[in-house]
Formats: structure tokens, sequence, C-alpha cells
């Protein structure tokens, strides 16, 4: 079922909302168009605890310098998974879709490609695999992404359990188990809020505001097929995209106090994939904004440097 939230929040994107079906998938779009340079075109790919309504405000934020069109993922966002058309879903497959995307929608123009977090990985994976698309690209941004499993700050034996875990719950009886029982609504509701990260989430918000957050985790968790969350984590437990590099620079958005990366060996890692590297610092709090931000709450996501970017790109 694919996600109907209600909040004020995200009634405005209903009109920006389209049908999409890739690959004998079906799914949804969000395009944004822009009021000042519509002709200049943005694909916004997002994460991994993500859908359209979460990354909204992201991608309003984006069509000041284009038009923002982003694609759910298979699995993701209520789209349908790999699974149903007899595939699973890694990193070689999601990167094959991706492919397939900018190809019927951005034939014969030029895309800047952003990529948040799990995203940057299925976009830099792609590039690897269609060398031939980097052309097509005049601007790749990387938004808190990554490259290697080793970017990421937790212990050896935290992975080791993570990716154990995430690995149990690929699998068809055990995920059919987490869905029904672990992401039942009210287990969501009374366990989830009780998370280290959750806390951290809701932390700021009022108890109206907290409420809404958390009818919004449910069906967010909910919307993304078990399976597929789960393999995806895997993958990101043993990646290593650093064995082809990209003809082409990288511009790269960090978060001081990102809870998940370690931002020098980002560096490192992106370093030797792409011909540049150019950090921007955003002032944020977290690794990425609240799960329901506004375009004025998820503007510092695009710290000054890059806007200017941006803009003078959307200028040419």
């Amino acid at each position: 079922m694919l996600m109907n939230n209600t909040h004020s929040v995200l009634e405005p994107m209903q009109k920006n909302m389209h049908a999409l079906n890739m690959n004998g998938l079906h799914g949804r779009m969000l395009k944004i168009p822009s009021s000042n340079y519509k002709n200049t075109h943005i694909m916004l790919i997002y994460g991994h605890h993500a859908s359209l309504e979460r990354i909204y405000g992201i991608a309003e934020a984006l069509s000041d310098f284009g038009t923002v069109t982003v694609p759910d993922l298979p699995g993701f966002g209520g789209m349908e998974s790999f699974y149903s058309i007899g595939m699973k879903p890694t990193l070689d497959t999601m990167a094959d879709y991706l492919a397939s995307f900018v190809k019927l929608k951005y034939r014969g123009k030029k895309v800047a490609i952003v990529g948040m977090s799990l995203g940057f990985v299925i976009v830099t994976r792609m590039l690897q695999r269609y060398p031939e698309l980097v052309s097509k690209v005049d601007l790749l941004v990387s938004f808190v992404g990554f490259t290697h499993m080793y970017d990421m700050k937790f212990s050896s034996g935290r992975k080791l359990f993570y990716r154990s875990v995430a690995a149990t719950f690929s699998k068809r009886i055990p995920s059919m188990l987490f869905y029904n029982l672990a992401l039942h609504p009210t287990a969501i509701k009374t366990m989830y809020s009780k998370t280290h990260n959750a806390k951290k989430k809701l932390a700021s918000l009022s108890a109206a505001e907290k409420k809404e957050a958390l009818e919004f985790e449910v069906t967010l968790w909910r919307d993304n097929e078990v399976r597929t969350y789960m393999k995806m984590a895997t993958t990101m437990f043993t990646l290593d995209n650093c064995k082809v590099q990209i003809d082409i620079p990288v511009h790269h958005v960090s978060i001081e106090n990102d809870q998940y990366f370690d931002n020098n060996v980002v560096e490192q890692h992106m370093r030797v994939i792409f011909t540049d590297f150019t950090d921007h610092p955003a002032t944020m709090p977290a690794h990425a904004p609240s799960i329901l931000a506004t375009k004025e709450e998820a503007k510092p996501f695009v710290p000054k440097s890059l806007a200017t970017l941006l803009r003078k790109r959307a200028k040419a």
C-alpha cells in the first residue's frame, strides 16, 4: 500500500506527486517545478529510512535552484520491491534501476544528482556501472553520503551486531514476523519511541508534534518492504565502493556532529573514487533534518557555499 499521510506539512506535496512505472514496478515520483529555473534539472535520491514524504522539505529547498525530481526506490516508500518481479534488492539492481530512470527522464538533458546517505551509495554504484552517464551529470552532490563501511563511527562489535540482525530479518519468514510483530503500529509507538535514535529525534518536539511524528514513523516503517530494508542495511555494513574510479568531482555536505559517519574517513574514501572533493559543512544538529521538516527547516542542509554553486549552475 502506498503512503497516504495527510499531515498539514505534507498536504502541498500532493499536487507534485505522480505515478511511476519502471521496469515492471509501480511506485511514485515527486516532481517540484522551480519557479525561477524550471529548465534546470536536479534529481534527488533519498536514503535508507526514508520516503518521498520524509524528503519533501529538502526537495522544496533544492527547488530554488531547479526543477527537482525524486523517484521512489524499489521496496521503499510503498513502491513494489524487486521480489515482486522475481529479482533481489542488491546494490547493483538498485543502480541498474536508477540508471534506467536517468536514461528515461533526462534524455538529452544535463542533470545535477543529489544523493542522500544510502541514496549517494546507489548513485555512486550507478555511475561506476554506467560510465556513459557521467557526461550527463553536470554536478554531483553528496548529502551526508558515504562510500565504505569503514566510514561509519560504530565499533566493530556494533557493526557486526547490526549486520547480523539485518541479515536475519532479510529472509522471508523472519521478515514476516518482524513486520507483524515489531512493526505493529502499537509496538512502534510504544517501543520505538524509547530507543536512543527516537529520543533524539523527538526531544525538541511539543507533545502534539511528537504524536504526529510517531504517526508518521508508523507509516514510514510499514511502507518500507522489510526484506529490502534489511538487505540494504546489510549492504551498508559490508560496503566498499572504492574499487572503481569515476571521472567527476563530488561536492559533499557534511554535518559536524553526524552521529553515523566520520567525516575525515568519508573524505579519504571519496578522494579515492572521484577526481576532486569539496566539503560544504552544514549547520545541522544531526545526520538529517527531522522526519517532517518543512522547507525552512531543511534549508540549512543546503549550505551557502553549495547554494552559490547551485545558483551559478542554474543561471549558466
